[in-house]
């Protein structure tokens, strides 16, 4: 059985250190466009912003929904990173379980 579980949460965990990522980078290009250092005219930046937010965006504007009005301060991906730890943290407790 540990022969077919442990791969299976090991691809879990490699899919959220992935979407970890997306989530940083997403939250780095709205920087940059606030800061006019990166344009969406150019065709590479708006392929990778459409990703990102096509990834992101679902779940940032649910997590937007429960959130307070921080005056123009959205914390929702720092929610939505945290609940990427919790998930990998009990993705790793499972497989020690399993393992162990």
């Amino acid at each position: 059985m540990d022969v077919v579980i442990v791969p299976l949460f090991q691809v879990l965990l490699a899919i959220l250190n992935i979407y970890e990522l997306i989530v940083v980078v997403a939250v780095v290009m709205t920087w940059l466009f606030h800061f006019n250092v990166i344009n969406y005219s150019n065709q590479f930046v708006r392929i990778i912003w459409d990703l990102c937010s096509k990834l992101t965006e679902p779940l940032l504007s649910r997590i937007r929904n429960f959130l307070p009005s921080m005056g123009g301060i959205d914390i929702s991906p720092i929610v939505l990173l945290l609940l990427v730890f919790f998930l990998q943290n009990v993705v790793h407790q499972m497989m020690f379980k399993f393992v162990g």
